[in-house]
């Protein structure tokens, strides 16, 4: 049955018609009705209570649902549909408004617009993108980082290791991944505050492979955990918690009291210790720890307990009986572990005591020592917080400042020394040994070269160079072209022995500063000893060369910096620096 609009309920019609506006007369003239009875539905069905937004509804609906209801529709239909559709959502919103009086219940953009907008979660891991960091980190570790790994649990971990092998690599993923399961703080405690960064760089690192970018410092993950990185600043240092890696403990100068602030920060039963480092000395403040002297010194003779400190029984990491989990990682074991590195080669490049030092977790006895290490330990300082004025990152790390360069060849010409030392200012000022390089470039030019880049990079007012050998002298004529006031030395037993007292002098007198990170000058000064000349009739000075951190070559060329102050010390006079603000 087909229906037209004479079909509509003339009721309904009328109502539609007054809406728009029509007459009564008019209305029932065109439906054929009584004027009476127009007047009769208007009054019983109430049209003139009806609000404008109600009018418009109900007619938008009626027409709505007559094209709904067409079997066949065209075009021009759905056209008109979707307009209607859009409509009556345009009426809702009214309707809304005039209910709440929000702008935004008209127009959408304005709740959006002035919705503060949700930053994402700083710091956060989604739990998929944590099991894909403990697959990632799983799956790369070598053999004795897996052992570390499965002793983390243990209440004091202490590895004596090798250069080189990825400890803080490792330590660094540890922490994380730790961080992210169980929550608690972890704290780095370095030497120096430049040292504890490079884990904080791993660490970001670590995140970039996930896709999150870590930020802050502490950094401060979304589960509340914190990340630390410290300096050996003990007062900075206690007000934290959490479990703590301490690195490169046996450079720390004054570790007693490091010692007792860490085991205060790592207090709680369920908060961890790891101490990690490569050897210094055995006069070193911990060794104690390391051997269990400590352990054993208040207790009754009866109730000690010893410690084995062997490489067979230490190799694989082994529970003590004074509650550390202690490990000695050479560079064989290291090899044998996975890690990509020639002992020989090493061994070639190494004196016997240096390499065991270094490769092998033996102990330095610098009790023949011209420096020992309880000399130069004090001297040692966190640079990054002390020095504010040094900005290693700057085209002019120390502005306009003066500094004096040391420059000292190897005997064999393959590996030399290059120290950069900014000198005192006024009395009571020490020494700084800003930077300090090894240079294995047998080509004398190329050598020159960089020293001529410090000069552009520093306010250089004395460069001292030995020319004793053949490169030597090669390099102080070149530099001699763009830097005429260079004094060349020559090395002989007087010679060496002013640089030895002087060295001394200045040392002695806390007079010198260097980074606590710069563990290979301490090395340097350290393998310096006293020797009597072929002929007997003389003392003078020697050392064991290394190719790798340049033992004597390091030393020598602070000590070639240091000797242009006068025996006499600082010299009011000496120091031509003006500087205007």
């Amino acid at each position: 049955m087909e229906l037209s609009e004479n079909d509509i309920d003339p009721r309904r019609q009328a109502m539609y018609l007054y809406w728009q506006g029509y007459r009564i007369s008019r209305i029932a003239e065109y439906l054929g009705e009584k004027p009476a009875t127009v007047h009769s539905w208007k009054r019983r069905d109430g049209w003139e209570n009806y609000s404008p937004l109600q009018q418009i509804e109900h007619t938008t609906a009626a027409r709505y649902n007559q094209l709904v209801g067409k079997s066949h529709k065209d075009p021009g239909d759905f056209k008109e549909l979707d307009l209607l559709g859009r409509q009556m959502e345009r009426h809702a919103r009214i309707g809304r408004f005039g209910d709440t009086g929000r702008e935004s219940d008209l127009n959408p953009n304005v709740e959006r617009r002035t919705e503060e907008r949700k930053k994402p979660t700083r710091n956060h891991f989604l739990d998929e993108q944590i099991a894909d960091l403990e697959a990632a980190f799983h799956g790369i570790i070598r053999p004795y980082q897996k052992k570390w790994f499965d002793n983390r649990h243990q209440d004091i971990r202490a590895i004596l290791k090798t250069r080189q092998c990825g400890a803080t690599w490792y330590f660094a993923r540890e922490a994380l991944l730790g961080a992210l399961k169980d929550g608690r703080n972890k704290i780095f405690l370095s030497a120096s505050k430049s040292q504890a960064l490079v884990f904080r760089r791993e660490i970001i690192k670590f995140a970039r492979q996930v896709g999150v970018k870590l930020s802050g410092n502490p950094i401060v993950l979304s589960n509340g955990a914190e990340l630390h990185f410290l300096g050996t600043n003990a007062s900075t240092a206690q007000s934290y918690n959490g479990d703590l890696y301490v690195d490169e403990f046996f450079w720390i100068g004054g570790f007693k009291e490091i010692q007792n602030t860490a085991s205060g920060m790592a207090t709680l039963d369920d908060m961890h210790i790891t101490y990690m480092s490569t050897p210094s000395t055995y006069s070193h403040e911990a060794y104690g720890l390391w051997s269990g002297a400590d352990y054993n010194r208040d207790l009754p003779a009866a109730e000690r307990v010893e410690i084995p400190l062997t490489h067979d029984r230490l190799k694989d990491g082994l529970l003590c009986a004074d509650g550390i989990w202690r490990q000695m990682l050479t560079i064989y074991d290291a090899v044998a572990g996975g890690m990509k590195a020639s002992p020989e080669k090493l061994r070639r490049k190494n004196t016997g005591v240096n390499f065991d030092n270094k490769y092998m977790c033996q102990f330095l006895d610098d009790s023949e020592s011209v420096f020992p290490f309880s000399l130069l330990r004090s001297r040692m300082v966190d640079a990054m917080e002390k020095w504010r004025d040094f900005k290693p990152w700057a085209n002019r790390p120390l502005g306009d400042r003066p500094v004096w360069i040391g420059y000292d060849p190897s005997s064999t010409g393959d590996s030399c020394g290059c120290a950069v030392v900014a000198p005192p200012r006024f009395a009571g000022e020490p020494f700084r040994i800003l930077e300090r390089y090894q240079w294995h470039e047998p080509n004398f030019q190329v050598q020159a070269d960089k020293i001529r880049e410090l000069t552009q990079r520093y306010n250089v007012t004395h460069i001292g160079i030995d020319e004793t050998g053949g490169i030597g002298r090669a390099v102080a004529q070149i530099v001699k072209t763009f830097y005429p006031m260079v004094e060349s030395m020559h090395y002989n037993a007087a010679m060496k022995t002013d640089l030895i007292v002087k060295a001394r002098s200045v040392i002695e007198a806390r007079r010198i500063e260097f980074d606590y990170g710069h563990t290979d000058i301490a090395q340097a000064f350290m393998a310096i000893r006293k020797i009597v000349t072929p002929s007997g009739k003389y003392v003078s000075y020697e050392t064991s060369r290394s190719e790798e951190i340049s033992h004597g070559d390091v030393a020598w060329a602070v000590m070639m910096a240091l000797i242009h102050e006068p025996m006499s010390g600082y010299e009011e006079d000496s120091q031509g620096m003006m500087e205007i603000y």
